[in-house]
């Protein structure tokens, strides 16, 4: 019978902490020495915190592996999300700047994880295995946003995106938009929403993303029911750039969409 293919992430997982093992090292010790926390190096080794570069890259240095577990890393990334999504990530990846317009839902980069399962879930024909893995991935995703010099994120969401408190996940959109509160505060972040009174206006044709590097320049992905596709001819850029500036003409300024965010949540908490 052949064996079912190991994760990669599993894999960096279990090397970790042999190779933390065979150095004689504890997690307390291994920590002190890559700067986090026992219970952060536990968390890693658990998959219970998602794997990022910056973690990986102190381990490289730590086992003097020559970039090893960062190279691992880029094909886990590569594993785990869809064959149809590879060719943006590079993009993400890469980007100085990222813009994201959703009028239905929290976007990926901002989501909190039992919301990302949340929304992952309504595929019925998904495996509870192939949703966890599409949840770890969009979770791996987001280390963008914490590494040493990150992309700066605007994102722009429609106030019915806000309001979706499904029947038995209140808690979890509460928590939801507590992080998107968050997120927004930080100084590479900045989320903005388009209020119920806008009406209507193009966004609602769907949702987009942009994203911009200094070497590939502008480069935009939209998704559909059958996936999504990435947009890099100069034409379908200068109309996704185009739509971009008019949702978000359409949405509040930073400081009243968050107090717009506050007031939606606080009945929840």
């Amino acid at each position: 019978m052949a064996t079912k293919p190991v994760p990669t992430a599993e894999l960096i997982r279990a090397q970790l902490r042999r190779m933390r093992n065979a150095a004689g090292m504890s997690q307390e010790d291994f920590g002190k020495r890559a700067h986090y926390s026992g219970s952060q190096v536990s968390a890693v080794e658990l998959g219970q915190r998602p794997l990022d570069e910056v973690y990986l890259a102190r381990a490289d240095e730590i086992f003097e592996t020559g970039g090893l577990f960062v190279a691992m890393l880029e094909l886990a990334k590569r594993d785990g999300e869809p064959i149809w999504f590879r060719p943006w990530l590079e993009a993400e990846r890469n980007a100085t700047q990222l813009r994201c317009f959703h009028p239905t839902l929290i976007p990926g980069l901002l989501q909190t994880e039992d919301y990302a399962r949340a929304v992952i879930r309504t595929d019925s024909r998904l495996t509870e295995e192939e949703v966890e893995k599409l949840v770890a991935a969009r979770m791996e995703r987001q280390a963008i946003l914490d590494r040493e010099h990150p992309p700066q994120l605007t994102a722009v969401i429609d106030e019915s995106a806000l309001r979706r408190f499904a029947d038995g996940c209140e808690k979890v959109m509460a928590e939801q938009l507590m992080h998107l509160v968050a997120s927004a505060e930080r100084q590479h972040v900045s989320v903005h929403v388009i209020p119920a009174s806008a009406g209507l206006y193009v966004g609602l044709d769907g949702p987009l993303i942009l994203a911009h590097s200094t070497e590939a320049g502008w480069v935009g992905h939209l998704d559909d029911q059958l996936g999504g596709n990435v947009a890099d001819r100069t034409e379908d850029v200068e109309t996704l750039l185009a739509k971009w500036e008019s949702v978000r003409n359409d949405a509040l300024p930073r400081r009243q969409s968050l107090d717009l965010i506050k007031e939606i949540v606080r009945p929840w908490i």
